[in-house]
């Protein structure tokens, strides 16, 4: 039965019931671009003497460590995640199948986790090194010893086994959909294997490598807690120490924006290098056959599909799990300051949770709602404003968020007459900033599950007299429930896992699993720490699982183009069951 479009008159009516909405997706793009008009606010509130100082011991160094941070991670992650991308699409050899989801489990170790295992995995007088000294004969760290993992190269090679499945997980899914008929055609013209492979995959390739690259630098720019355990001064760990040790907070809020203009950069390079990339997948394509590999070929795809896994995940998750099994035999008990830290992380992402994801489907909700109407922009730019945060690091959106929340206290401590730091004193900052953070998640799975709900049905709904709101709970709610479910999951993750604005932003006497890590990892208590890094770790395993049942069926139509760090995260293509297309 095909249902008539609805009148202008009825349009008008639909567009205009929904002004509650409106509002609220106005309201929440203010709070996303609050941070950053507080930002500009602190930093002109102090004055440029203290520059001096900043240029000439803060500024050559961190600015070199960072560049250096960023362009070493950022080769690691593209050769691993290319590399491993097409090891697993091209070819076919025993434990494939197993390589192809296991790949993605480094995702479940923060940079943070794997630099304190590492610490201690490799330290002078740790299990490998040890190994290594009575392998080779020598009896004490004085006579041998490896370099020390406290360095830069560490850092880069530590944070690039861990974010390296942002690239392949997006690249993976490109090679999945190009066409076979492309690299026979190559290989007809003359072209080797490998000459197909640089000439026709990795040139069509290029955009999701660019988008999974983009979300790793700023996973690399947000980072404080591997860094700083490493020693590497990055402009990130300088703004923390500027902001606490200095207790300066106009200079962290100036170098906050130096970092912000970066970001942007980063952002705009990763659209630029998208943008002449747009091809179609149609539902006729032949997807190319993965060549089978056997006898010693095999065993060798393995071994190097198998390095990556056993390096960023098994190694540090074997560690926590035996450290902690040691402090368990030495205490008898978990501390009750873990289990406090534990309910405190808990709550707060469950809380967090619950206000991204309905924040989320409000914003991609109107946006879809007014796609109907004359004028969709203002709706489609509050979705965008809305997901700007996930580009925004940790540490810079606390600093921005300090004014807009004094400001919030102070005004409704006049309205109570009840002076009190309602936002600022209380678990609610944390809330707040997480999400703002992570809303782009909620709002990529929100808009991906939209684009699966045909508009006949929402026509029907019209017809059948429902307005905005009542299509909203008899239509797409009962099919969203996948794709919010997903949102809901890898937000409370990911905000378990959140260091930087937790540190600067939690209330005094409240701690988190990742601030006692990080208390723990700063005195040299690794064993307490163990406990409560295993704990982040197994919470990071679900959005994980999540990913690897998602099926990537290429003979789909293209369906959504492909996330940036400016709308939405590249994770959140994955998460309804669906494919999304990148373009």
């Amino acid at each position: 039965m095909a249902f008539a479009a609805p009148s202008s008159s009825a349009l008008q009516r639909l567009r205009l019931t929904s002004w509650p909405a409106r509002l609220g997706s106005a309201l929440i793009a203010i709070a996303v671009l609050a941070p950053v008009l507080g930002l500009v606010w602190h930093a002109l509130q102090s004055d440029t003497a203290h520059w001096s100082h900043l240029l000439a011991n803060v500024l050559p160094v961190t600015a070199r460590n960072t560049l250096y941070l960023l362009l070493g991670v950022g080769l690691v992650v593209s050769v691993i995640g290319t590399a491993s991308a097409w090891l697993v699409t091209a070819y076919d050899f025993p434990g494939r199948g197993i390589l192809v989801w296991a790949l993605l489990l480094p995702l479940a170790i923060p940079s943070y986790v794997i630099a304190f295992a590492y610490l201690d995995l490799l330290h002078p007088l740790g299990p490998v090194q040890s190994l290594v000294r009575d392998i080779l004969g020598y009896s004490s760290p004085r006579e041998f010893r490896l370099p020390d993992i406290r360095s830069l190269p560490g850092a880069i090679a530590l944070l690039g086994l861990v974010l390296y499945p942002y690239v392949y997980l997006s690249t993976r899914f490109m090679f999945q959909s190009q066409a076979a008929s492309l690299l026979e055609a190559a290989r007809t013209l003359g072209c080797s294997a490998m000459g197909s492979f640089w000439r026709v995959a990795l040139p069509m390739a290029r955009p999701g490598i660019a988008v999974g690259l983009a979300l790793a630098l700023l996973e690399t720019l947000n980072d404080i807690g591997a860094s700083e355990f490493l020693g590497v001064r990055t402009m990130t760990v300088a703004v923390y120490n500027t902001w606490i040790t200095r207790s300066d907070l106009g200079a962290a809020a100036q170098l906050a924006l130096c970092m912000l203009v970066l970001v942007m950069a980063l952002v705009w390079l990763e659209r630029r290098a998208r943008q002449s990339q747009r091809f179609g997948v149609t539902q006729r394509m032949r997807p190319m056959q993965a060549k089978r590999l056997t006898g010693w070929q095999a065993g060798l795809a393995l071994l190097l599909g198998s390095l990556p896994v056993l390096l960023g995940f098994v190694a540090p998750a074997a560690y926590l799990v035996s450290a902690t099994i040691k402090r368990l035999d030495q205490a008898g008990h978990i501390s009750s300051a873990l289990w406090s830290s534990l309910g405190h992380t808990l709550l707060l992402a469950a809380l967090a949770t619950l206000v991204t994801v309905l924040c989320g489907l409000l914003l991609a909700w109107q946006a879809r709602l007014n796609m109907h109407g004359q004028r969709p922009r203002w709706a489609l730019a509050c979705a965008r404003i809305g997901s700007l945060g996930y580009a925004i690091p940790g540490t810079i959106l606390a600093i921005g968020l300090l004014t807009p929340m004094a400001l919030f206290d102070q005004v409704l401590s006049w309205l109570l007459q009840t002076p009190s730091l309602w936002l600022m004193g209380s678990m609610a900052a944390l809330v707040l900033a997480y999400s703002l953070r992570f809303m782009a998640i909620s709002i990529g799975g929100v808009e991906a599950g939209l684009t699966r709900i045909p508009p006949s049905l929402e026509q029907a709904s019209r017809l059948l007299g429902h307005n905005a709101t009542g299509t909203l709970v008899r239509v797409h709610l009962p099919l969203l429930k996948p794709a919010l479910a997903a949102s809901a999951l890898l937000v409370f993750v990911d905000t378990m896992k959140e260091l930087p604005a937790t540190l600067l932003l939690r209330p005094l006497n409240i701690e988190t699993l990742a601030t006692r890590l990080y208390a723990e990892a700063a005195r040299g208590t690794y064993e307490e720490g163990a406990i409560a890094a295993l704990a982040i770790v197994l919470a990071g395993l679900l959005p994980v699982v999540l990913l690897a049942r998602t099926r990537l069926d290429i003979a789909s139509p293209p369906a959504a183009q492909a996330a940036s760090p400016s709308d939405t995260s590249t994770r959140t293509l994955y998460n309804t069951h669906e494919p999304s297309h990148i373009s």
